[in-house]
């Protein structure tokens, strides 16, 4: 059967994450986490005081941008793979509210993006990849095969990240989380590089009324007429 390359494309907290890997885990392919490797950006300019409060100091984020190598491994207790940042794991680093917050701003620099979609297209050379983000059917991935765009109402997605925070164990806020997800999208849609857009050739899933297995399903589906193609 012939290998493809998926692209899966939409807003914060729609799921993408969790649809990508189960797929990826499922058909044998290799997941990759494109947001993961913005937060991983995010967390390097938090830890190296790259912020200073709300601002960015763009210009040694620009020097030191090809010091910073990502990659992911799996983890066998969960089947997942972890984000790592120049070698270390910082899988549930990425994941808080203090990246979360500050991951928009990081992530509508045209030099990050242009270096994330170098590393994002090495890694893809071979097909057999699932990746999930805000531009790879159209930026990084402009040719994949299988193109899914995934939104959800604002309200569903907070709901969904409230509750996986509380599953962790870690404080969270629903009206902050709400609000978060509210900025997220207007940033994404309305950065200058890479915008947040459906793909002329994705198909749209709207995942507000579905199940995680219902959303797999419907994957399932789609990737299964690709690849009969």
């Amino acid at each position: 059967m012939k290998k493809i390359t998926i692209a899966i494309d939409g807003f914060s907290s729609c799921g993408k994450s969790t649809m990508a890997k189960d797929l990826a885990r499922e058909v044998g392919y290799i997941y990759i986490d494109s947001g993961a490797m913005y937060r991983a950006v995010t967390l390097y300019s938090i830890e190296n005081g790259i912020f200073q409060g709300d601002d960015i100091d763009t210009e040694r984020l620009r020097k030191e941008i090809d010091d910073i190598h990502i990659s992911f491994q799996l983890n066998p207790e969960t089947g997942r793979p972890d984000t790592y940042l120049n070698g270390v794991n910082v899988e549930n680093k990425i994941r808080s509210m203090g990246v979360s917050s500050r991951v928009s701003p990081i992530a509508t620099l045209g030099f990050v993006r242009k270096a994330m979609v170098a590393q994002q297209q090495a890694m893809g050379n071979s097909k057999g990849i699932v990746m999930d983000g805000r531009d790879i059917g159209t930026t990084v991935f402009p040719d994949a095969e299988l193109k899914i765009f995934v939104t959800a109402t604002p309200e569903i997605r907070a709901q969904r990240r409230y509750d996986e925070l509380k599953a962790k164990g870690q404080e969270a806020s629903f009206d902050e989380i709400l609000e978060n997800v509210k900025q997220r999208d207007y940033i994404d849609q309305n950065r200058e590089v890479s915008p947040l857009r459906k793909a002329d050739d994705a198909l749209l899933l709207d995942n507000t009324d579905m199940t995680i297995p219902q959303q797999k399903e419907w994957l399932k589906e789609q990737f299964n007429k690709t690849v009969k193609r």
